[in-house]
């Protein structure tokens, strides 16, 4: 069995502008990277979006950029990137608004 690939994902292309029509006063983006320790950046990665219990919560594949997004309730959340360099973990605390966040793996 193959993994999935972006395109045949159901997830939004996470590289693609916000929403003319979302309010950020009101939503909560999560969004970001992710990068090998060398700094560059990894496409195809596999982010998974977990809540402060470490429930998974989401995933999507990142962009040719290394780019992801989520949309999310405020609050403590952890990412999770897995890929072909490595694994790596960031936590947010999100609030309001974007939230930029950079993964690194290794």
């Amino acid at each position: 069995m193959t993994a999935p690939t972006a395109a045949g994902c159901a997830a939004p292309d996470q590289a693609a502008p916000l929403p003319a029509s979302l309010d950020l006063e009101k939503e909560t983006v999560i969004t970001g990277d992710v990068r090998s320790e060398a700094g560059e950046v990894v496409a195809g990665a596999y982010v998974r979006l977990l809540d402060s219990t470490g429930e998974f919560t989401a995933e999507v594949v990142t962009s040719p950029a290394g780019q992801f997004r989520f949309f999310a309730a405020p609050g403590a959340w952890t990412l999770r990137a897995l890929s072909r360099h490595g694994n790596g973990d960031a936590a947010v605390t999100a609030a309001r608004g974007i939230n930029e966040v950079a993964v690194t793996v290794a």
